[in-house]
């Protein structure tokens, strides 16, 4: 909104102003032109008077004016177009730009601060972001109006230049000033010529231009005299016939050019011209366009002429005729009926120029402070005596006419109303009277009359009888239909109510209304009406009534002006924005649309200037497509503008937010901003690659991968899995893998846990650790995966595609100190990058590229940014839906021609501190160095190759294959180790099986275990013994590290060895995944990296196979009658639980082994004769063995030792000693169902069953610091409990071995495996699966499968219970009973005859045997203790003869005979089982009973003979 120094009141005032017409000799102009300025031109700076002036009214009473001002102009014969009229106001408002470098104006609105000035164009657009710390500290008031100069330029040449009209009176000429030199020889000749021709151009028909106010014109004659030429006294002598001719009052001697022209420019005299002269720049440059009559040329000197003075070169009589053209008008050869607002912009730097030209030349060089008093001097006599007076004369004569014309006697004041309402007959019909076009008063006529004295009575400010006059004329007008003339009158009424003085009646806004109305709609006049809106807006804005102003400034916008439209929008949008509540929002919006007339009117830098102000509404605001449409229009504005980098930052903003627009809109977008783009690039080729702004990189997803990729599978050969980018981040596998590695880094260092161990990472991505520098591998790829994001709906295509990096060399080997050499940016031999030719990525997909880089030296990689070029390709419709992987092809598509080269940098942010005080009351971030790694010197690579890896096996199924490890480095490798949580799956062997085969297809059908014929019939077991420290399972040994067993040791580079491996399917049903972790070395040894990992996992699918349920029972008999050596039953219980899911035709149990340190079994108890068991699907098979106690282990050990040294199998670990052989020695026994014998000892059979007994060898280890923690007395009572439980202990364990036939592809396989059983206690049922056993014994076998079927969890398979914490207090019953072992000898039937001897004495042989390793003290008591009636009846007719009551003392494991006799009285069977037996160990007090209950009655048959 314009800000003017000036009040509403001066400025109507100034609009309309007494208009003097200047008519001047040649001389004159000539003496002018000395000070480059014509005679208009030199006066116009002091034609406002600086005191007041006195004038009477018709009443006679004095008038006061202040602050006159009068417009003294050369007189133009022609009209002015109104092309030539538009071209003007379009080249002025072109040339009034915000002026650089000025204060800021800030208005604040609500939550916003407008910048509205120069420095909105920085101030709103995306990549100026300090704007708002600018306006808040130059905003120290809450309300500020923004100075449009290019408003007040337009609205100040566009009231100066509209030509007079008939219907009023305001733009005629009231006076003519005719001006002659006092150089010429015949000045008063000079003074009858100008006069005449001034009568001339008046009243003749020749000339309908200029109007004039009335017929008899006020001529004043003014004598333009040089000082520096002398002759003064004919001057005076002149002026002096001057004005005894034309009297005091109508004359004028105007000395001027006191300093000679050739005098230097030693004094400085003010330039009062100039700020009136570049107000017309712009119409003295368009005279020059226009046609041949705007310049001219006197004494060979080029200057432009003020506006005024310009005509065309012709002469009448010795006169200059400069009246002719209107300087304005066009060229003849133009359309002036056209103008076409885009042509603007190409005059604006010849308007520049001018400007330049005219601003550069001086003014008023001749002339002195006393010749400017002289001239002002001159105006005030002018306007004193001459002017005024004339004026005054003329109101009166106006008034006295219109009296005696209405025949009234009353004066003017009294009864003005009357005066003026009276009616008359109109000189027209009624039809032409309604034809508003067609009505015309004549210049006689009384309507007319009144509308002059109107004007007269506005123009010298008497605005009381200015308004009475209006009102009384615009009665008249619209009583005959006159409208054109009636909004005239309409008009001026209102701005007459408006100025006069005390506001005695408010502003008749509808007054306005009505005539801007009229002028638009009924006279089709729109430079009237823009009149009218221009004088009302500023008459309302005034009185703040900001809502009615910029609803009358909206009325007229419309489409035959985008000029005026877009300077009316513009000041409606700041009327919005200076409202008591102001409204953004509607500000913004018309804002926009002035933007949009203005670029249509070709005002560039107008409408960039808008957008931009309107910009800082809805940035941020959620007008996404608002947004949109703004950044593009700054965008276009400011590249033709040739302000590129605003053009390119604007365009850059519509791509990098969400956009909502359609995809051909958006494409629209990215073609213009690839054009902008690249113009910028082409005039900055010095310049670094700048920042593209598309694709979104989602630099956090950034992955790091060191390493080659992986192999894929050939045919039956499968590669490691290892980690690769196409695998996800799993953080519980990941926490797995950590501590395999971990572990196994323990065991490589004499199982000394290091206290900075960091887990090895091939693959950094968001979740991993990445505050240490990662480790490459020279001549290693190092793969980098970016996550790219297109959010716009047309595809974009990516060439040339790479890595930006820096690279620091160094030598980090152990004999250098880390020598640090010059920084390299580039360099194929250095770093070689990968280039991806095309990378397509389609609209709205998120797509990773993979870039590698190849290092060849040691030292520090810095990973800067991807560079790129951005394009998009024709035909984009069928791209959705395509898969990503083409984009990678060369040629593949056809891009557009249109692509930029740029960069964008990988900036990751670390993850947020957390764990100080400082640093939890702050944001800090730490480092993430994932794209920082250090290049190391060369390390060994190996590669693992899985062949015939089985993926589907049986529950205990054990399958043969064979792994190859390949160093494919060039160094060599040792120290090969593989780790794993599940090592009871898999086993590597022993050395007898370690050379490599010909072919893994050569073994395909023989079995998997070490296997001899069966030489002998006999059903007992044969016996061989194996050690756990030989399978890596003894006391304090790690048996999830495995050592691989590499030939020497060592892999040489290109090396490859293929080793068998056996597998064996998990007890339970399920899928299972079993983690591998290769670890190795290198024979060198490195500074930064000491070994190397290699991951695999496997997947394995088993299916139900058997189950296996065993029971020891306690043996009634011993193997002689010595007593020596004891024994069990074992009943084996063998079901077949599969499904026929797998093809499975039927089982074969082929053999039973023991594995026990004190037990063996020895025979089979068959009842059949059928030694072949078959299982059939749901077929279950009961077994009975025989176990007995192992004899002489030691010696049994050594013998085995040495007769078996070539069966023996074992592992040598370093710092082995010959103890742990010993003390972990086993003994195991093979009850054989087949033909051939499966040693059990002896690998994979052995390897399998230890490793599944890996935690029972660390539990007497727990064992034994539970009792030293303890108390002496408590220890002793825990003892002596605890060696009665060992009693019920066995400790046996059960291998079931079997084969299953298979029926698959119409061939018949053999598949083979075991299952373990481990027997803790005596009577007490164990399982293959002893976590579920609770639920078997409670549910039963049906019910328990069904269990089964419903609960498909994977359970991770436990082999053993849970050791008790505590030791029980006394010990159970069951226990008890197991303490000591009795058996009774005597004859089954006896013979006696009762009729010898009345009493049959039979000797009975009780024996004991002590089950524990302590001496036992023994009573045996013989006294029957019963109550029960059915007792007695038994037992009641024998009793025992002798004492009553036996001690004995037991040693360890003995057995002891007792001599009994049982005394009967008549036949009949007897039980003899009633002896009572008590026992206590020997160190303890406690004595407890053994409640001996034999599984089976002692009965004895008495016969008579």
């Amino acid at each position: 909104m314009a800000q003017r120094v000036q009040s509403v009141q001066e400025f109507l005032q100034d609009s309309f102003v007494p208009l003097v017409a200047a008519l001047c000799s040649e001389e004159a102009e000539r003496l002018t032109r000395k000070n480059n300025l014509g005679f208009c031109e030199l006066v116009k700076p002091f034609c406002r008077l600086t005191s007041e002036v006195h004038m009477r009214d018709p009443n006679n009473q004095l008038h006061i004016i202040k602050n006159l001002k009068i417009a003294v102009n050369n007189i133009i014969t022609q009209p002015p177009q109104p092309g030539a009229i538009r071209k003007l106001l379009n080249d002025v408002v072109t040339v009034s730009q915000p002026a650089e470098g000025l204060v800021a104006n800030v208005i604040t609105a609500g939550d916003y601060d407008l910048n509205i000035s120069d420095r909105s164009v920085k101030a709103s657009v995306p990549w100026y972001s300090s704007w708002k710390d600018t306006l808040m500290g130059l905003n120290t008031s809450t309300f500020y109006s923004a100075t449009t100069p290019w408003f007040e330029a337009y609205r100040e040449s566009f009231l100066q230049s509209m030509p007079a009209s008939d219907h009023e009176f305001l733009n005629h000429y009231v006076a003519c000033m005719l001006v002659v030199s006092s150089s010429e020889p015949e000045p008063v000749e000079q003074f009858l010529k100008l006069s005449q021709e001034q009568h001339r151009i008046q009243h003749s028909n020749e000339y309908c231009y200029p109007k004039w106010f009335i017929p008899n014109t006020l001529k004043y004659y003014v004598l333009l005299h040089d000082v520096s030429a002398g002759e003064e006294q004919r001057a005076d002598s002149i002026y002096e016939e001057m004005k005894q001719r034309y009297g005091t009052q109508g004359c004028y001697l105007l000395k001027i050019n006191s300093r000679g022209s050739n005098r230097g420019a030693d004094e400085q005299i003010p330039d009062p011209w100039s700020q009136y002269l570049q107000k017309s720049n712009i119409q003295i440059q368009e005279s020059c366009e226009d046609g041949p009559y705007t310049v001219i040329s006197n004494k060979n000197t080029d200057h432009f002429i003020p506006l005024d003075e310009l005509g065309n070169d012709s002469k009448v009589d010795g006169l200059s005729n400069n009246f002719k053209t209107h300087p304005l008008q066009l060229d003849h050869t133009s359309d002036s009926g056209c103008f076409d607002g885009t042509d603007y912009l190409k005059s604006n730097a010849s308007l520049h120029e001018s400007k330049k030209l005219n601003t550069g030349i001086p003014h008023g060089m001749c002339l002195t402070l006393t010749d400017h008093d002289r001239i002002r001097q001159f105006i005030q006599e002018f306007t004193f005596r001459g002017l005024l007076p004339h004026i005054e004369k003329t109101i009166r004569q106006l008034n006295d006419q219109l009296i005696s014309r209405k025949g009234l006697s009353r004066s003017l004041f009294s009864a003005t109303k009357k005066w003026f309402s009276g009616g008359k007959v109109p000189e027209k019909s009624i039809n032409e009277l309604k034809s508003t076009s067609g009505l015309l008063y004549p210049l006689e006529a009384p309507e007319l009359q009144i509308r002059k004295m109107a004007d007269l009575c506005f123009l010298v400010q008497h605005y009381e009888l200015a308004y009475s006059c209006y009102h009384t004329a615009k009665k008249d007008f619209l009583n005959d239909q006159a409208m054109l003339y009636a909004a005239g009158a309409l008009e001026m009424a209102a701005v007459s109510a408006f100025l006069q003085p005390g506001a005695p009646r408010p502003y008749p806004a509808h007054y306005m209304d009505t005539a801007i109305q009229t002028y638009r709609d009924i006279c089709k006049n729109m430079m009237l009406a823009e009149r009218c809106v221009l004088l009302s807006a500023e008459i309302l804005k005034s009185q703040s009534k900001y809502s009615e102003a910029a609803a009358l400034l909206i009325r007229l916008t419309t489409e035959d002006s985008d000029l005026r439209s877009a300077l009316l929008l513009e000041q409606a949008a700041h009327c919005f924005i200076n409202m008591k509540s102001p409204m953004v929002r509607k500000f913004a919006f018309h804002m926009i649309l002035a933007g949009h007339r203005y670029s249509k009117a070709g005002q560039k830098k107008h409408a960039l200037r808008c957008y931009c102000q309107a910009m800082q509404v809805y940035k941020g605001k959620g007008w996404s497509l608002a947004e949109d449409h703004i950044n593009f229009t700054i965008g276009r504005q400011s590249f033709t503008l040739r302000q590129l980098e605003n053009a390119v930052s604007a365009f850059r903003h519509i791509l990098i937010n969400d956009s909502k627009q359609t995809a051909s809109q958006q494409g629209a977008f990215l073609r213009e901003y690839l054009y902008v783009y690249r113009n910028v690039s082409q005039l900055s080729s010095d310049e670094p690659l700048p920042q593209l702004p598309l694709p979104y990189i989602n630099s956090s997803a950034t992955r790091v991968f060191f390493g080659h990729d992986r192999r894929p599978a050939e045919g039956e050969k499968q590669a490691a899995t290892h980690i690769s980018l196409d695998q996800e981040y799993d953080s519980e596998y990941s926490q797995q893998w950590k501590e395999l590695e971990e572990q196994v880094v323990a065991v490589a260092n004499k199982s000394v846990a290091l206290s900075n161990f960091q887990p090895t990472q091939y693959c950094l991505n968001k979740y991993s650790d990445n505050s240490r520098f990662p480790l490459g591998v020279v001549e290693e790829p190092i793969t980098v995966e970016v996550a790219f994001r297109n959010p716009l709906k047309v595809p974009l295509l990516l060439t040339d595609l790479s890595l930006l990096w820096k690279f620091q060399p160094k030598d980090f080997s152990l004999n250098s100190n880390g020598e640090t050499k010059e920084l390299i940016t580039c360099g194929k031999d250095v770093i070689g990058a990968e280039v991806i030719s095309e990378f397509l990525i389609n609209s709205e997909e998120t797509k990773m590229a993979r870039l590698k880089l190849f290092p060849h030296q040691t030292g520090e990689l810095h990973i800067l940014g991807v560079v790129y070029n951005l394009g998009t390709i024709q035909g984009t419709t069928v791209l959705d839906g395509m898969d990503s992987s083409v984009g990678l092809q060369a040629g593949k598509y056809i891009p557009n021609g249109t692509s930029v080269r740029g960069r964008q940098d990988l900036e990751i942010q670390g993850p947020r501190l957390n764990n100080t005080k400082e640093e939890k009351t702050s944001i800090k971030y730490g480092p993430d160095r994932r794209l920082d790694p250090i290049i190391t010197e060369e390390m060994p690579l190996l590669e693992v190759f899985f062949i015939n890896f089985p993926t589907g096996l049986l529950c205990g199924e054990i399958r043969k294959t064979y792994v190859e490890f390949m160093n494919v480095s060039k160094c060599p490798l040792t120290r090969l180790k593989v780790v794993s949580k599940r090592p009871e799956c898999f086993t590597f062997g022993g050395s007898s099986t370690i050379l490599t085969p010909l072919s893994p297809s050569t073994s395909e059908h023989c079995s998997a275990y070490k296997t001899v014929l069966k030489h002998s019939t006999s059903v007992c077991s044969l016996m061989s013994s194996a050690s756990s420290v030989d399978f890596g399972a003894g006391i304090g040994n790690q048996t999830e590290v495995i050592d691989v067993p590499l030939p020497d040791s060592v892999l040489l580079p290109g090396a490859s060895v293929q080793l068998p491996m056996w597998i064996r399917g998990p007890d339970e049903e399920g899928v299972h995944e079993i983690h591998f972790l290769f670890y190795y070395e290198s024979i060198k040894k490195h500074s930064k990296m000491c070994h190397r990992v290699l991951r695999h996992t496997a997947v394995i699918c088993t299916s139900r196979s058997l189950t296996v349920r065993a029971t020891a029972y306690r043996s009634n008999a011993l193997e002689n009658e010595k007593g020596e050596g004891d024994n069990m039953l074992v009943f084996v219980d063998v079901e077949n639980i599969n499904t026929s899911e797998a093809g499975v035709k039927e089982f074969h149990i082929v053999q039973v082994s023991s594995n026990s340190k004190n037990w063996k079994l020895q025979e089979s108890i068959n009842l059949s004769e059928d030694k072949d068991i078959k299982l059939a699907n749901r077929e279950k098979g009961k077994l009975c063995l025989k176990a007995v106690r192992c004899k002489d282990l030691l010696g049994m050990h050594l013998t085995f030792w040495n007769n078996f040294s070539t069966i023996k199998y074992r592992f040598h670990f370093e710092g082995l000693k010959l103890s742990f052989l010993f003390s972990d020695n086993y003994t195991f026994a093979d009850i054989i169902f087949g033909n051939e014998q499966i040693i059990s000892s002896t690998s994979p059979c052995a390897d399998f069953f230890f490793r599944s007994l890996s935690s029972e060898f660390k539990r007497p280890q727990t064992q034994h610091i539970m009792h030293t923690s303890q108390g002496t007395a408590q220890q002793s009572l825990d003892n002596a409990v605890r060696l009665i439980q060992k009693c019920s202990e066995v400790d046996l364990n059960i291998i079931v071995l079997w084969k299953a036939y298979v029926i698959e592809d119409n061939k018949q396989l053999i598949l083979e495996g075991q299952h373990h059983v481990v027997l803790h206690t005596v009577g007490k049922e164990a399982f293959s699966f002893p976590q579920k056993q609770g639920f078997k014994k409670i549910l039963g076998n049906s019910d328990w499968e069904d269990l089964e079927q419903e609960s498909p969890e994977m359970v991770l398979f436990n082999f053993f219970r849970p050791e008790s914490s505590s030791v029980p207090a006394r010990p159970s019953p069951d226990h008890l009973s197991n303490l000591i072992k009795t058996s009774l000898h005597y004859p089954e039937t006896y013979n006696h005859s009762f009729h010898q001897k009345s009493l049959c004495v039979v000797p009975v042989i009780l024996l004991l045997s002590n089950c524990s390793q302590a001496d036992v003290d023994v009573i045996i008591d013989l006294r029957h203790k019963t109550t029960s009636p059915e007792t007695l009846e038994i037992h009641g007719s024998f009793t025992w003869l002798g004492q009553t009551q036996y001690k004995l003392q037991l040693k360890s494991l003995e057995v002891s005979s007792l001599q009994l006799k049982a005394c009967f009285v008549h036949t009949g069977v007897y039980n003899l089982g009633t002896p009572r037996v008590f026992a206590k160990l020997s160190d303890q007090v406690t004595l407890f009973e053994t409640s001996q209950q034999n599984s089976m009655p002692a009965l004895i048959i008495i016969n008579s003979i």
